[in-house]
């Protein structure tokens, strides 16, 4: 199986920064490690009702990284003091 590229993380991780972008390779994941851990973030009660063990090893690490990375945006989001 072949780790992850810039040009991988990229695609798959649209709103990845440069660290996160590294924080991810260096997990010395796989393409299809990438796509469980996103899968993981998005279905993960359906995968769990299906009897598929939690996410561990490069999969679970990359999902702490992605989850991480959808709170930060989920912040930067949140409306802030109204100016009056």
């Amino acid at each position: 199986m072949r780790r992850l590229t810039r040009e991988d993380v990229t695609k798959a991780v649209v709103r990845a920064d440069d660290v996160t972008i590294a924080e991810i390779i260096g997990t010395g994941a796989t393409v299809d490690e990438l796509a469980e851990a996103q899968a993981w973030i998005v279905n993960d009660e359906p995968l769990m009702n299906a009897g598929k063990p939690l996410a561990r090893g490069r999969v679970g690490e990359l999902v702490d990284i992605l989850t991480d990375l959808d709170s930060i945006e989920d912040d930067d989001k949140e409306p802030g003091p109204v100016a009056g």
